[in-house]
């Protein structure tokens, strides 16, 4: 029987195109994979394992935590903090950056990570996931502190996400290219499904949660105006609207057949005092890498998401990405 390319045969062959590679990255990749399986399977048995559910505690972003949220926290922590191939993560759910034990051993790498995604939506059964990042570790440093997690998009040496749906994908990029790998339950494996994703240009839908029109600035209102005038308006098409409330599904249809997300400044969030809703570092910044890889953009709507100097490793910014044409379109607005 075929088994076909899997995840780690694929990083392997890519990193002998890189002299000097030493197979650490490979390790690190199947500590994620390894984390993301773990996940997978509790979020499919649900309340058969008693995971759903909220856990009575809030993260730093003051959010309500799920159970899920907390126990898939403690996997990747564990899938990843042992095994040499990192020198210090740093997730949503917590405050401060994750420091190795001190008989560690240390990697070259850092780890930024949403361990799951949407999951508001956990306890009515529809799609949820976890994003990476990761990051060069400074040379040298033996506890990272969170300056050091501090960098650009564009540094970013690999990102990705896994989502739990029908089925479980998992979607990497490593600065070539966007592919995506369906774990194979029957013996554990990520396979290689979708290689080189493309996005269309063009698109004829878009994913914002329409509760926020009234405090929406005057270029996303213009819009998404326009997208509901459809084909009398000035777009000379019909736009369908999506909303699934989990980024890493919205994130995957896009991939999967093109169009765009927002989540854009308000008048609400600024109220807060927030530059954002999204997470720079967790969710903004990995899923810019992705889409622009799978020939997408990803702007602030004001600004290449990629491109922006973190000043903190929980700050938040507008997010507009997906099908190039309509994130240029409605960048262009903002500057208009």
């Amino acid at each position: 029987m075929h088994i076909g390319t899997t995840l780690t045969n694929f990083i392997i062959e890519t990193q002998r195109q890189f002299e000097g590679a030493t197979g650490e990255f490979t390790g690190l990749l199947n500590d994620i994979a390894v984390a993301c399986k773990k996940i997978s399977d509790l979020v499919n048995k649900g309340d058969l394992v008693g995971v759903l559910g909220t856990a009575g505690s809030e993260n730093i972003q003051g959010e309500q935590q799920k159970k899920l949220d907390i126990i898939s926290n403690e996997i990747f922590i564990e899938a990843l903090a042992h095994n040499g191939h990192v020198a210090a993560l740093a997730s949503e759910e917590m405050d401060e950056v994750h420091h190795l034990s001190d008989h560690a051993p240390r990697g070259k790498y850092l780890v930024l990570f949403d361990p799951l995604d949407g999951s508001s939506n956990i306890d009515v059964n529809v799609s949820v996931g976890t994003i990476f990042s990761i990051l060069k570790a400074p040379p040298g440093v033996k506890n990272p502190v969170r300056e050091d997690f501090l960098k650009p998009g564009t540094e970013q040496v690999a990102a990705g996400y896994c989502l739990y749906g029908p089925s479980t994908m998992m979607v990497l990029t490593t600065g070539r290219g966007t592919n995506m790998f369906t774990l194979d339950r029957d013996f554990g494996e990520f396979l290689l499904t979708h290689s080189n994703v493309q996005i269309p240009e063009d698109t004829q839908e878009f994913a914002i949660n329409t509760s926020n029109m009234r405090f929406w600035e005057p270029p996303v209102k213009r819009y998404i105006d326009e997208c509901l005038a459809g084909r009398d308006g000035p777009r000379g098409k019909d736009f369908n609207m999506r909303w699934i409330a989990s980024m890493v599904a919205e994130v995957h249809r896009i991939l999967t057949r093109g169009g765009i997300f927002m989540y854009p400044m308000d008048t609400k969030i600024q109220a807060k005092g927030q530059g954002g809703k999204l997470r720079l570092m967790y969710e903004a910044n990995p899923m810019g890498f992705i889409i622009e890889q799978a020939g997408g953009a990803a702007t602030t709507g004001r600004a290449r998401i990629m491109s922006l100097n973190p000043e903190d490793i929980h700050q938040r910014v507008p997010v507009v990405l997906g099908s190039r044409n309509e994130v240029e379109r409605i960048t262009r607005y903002h500057h208009g």
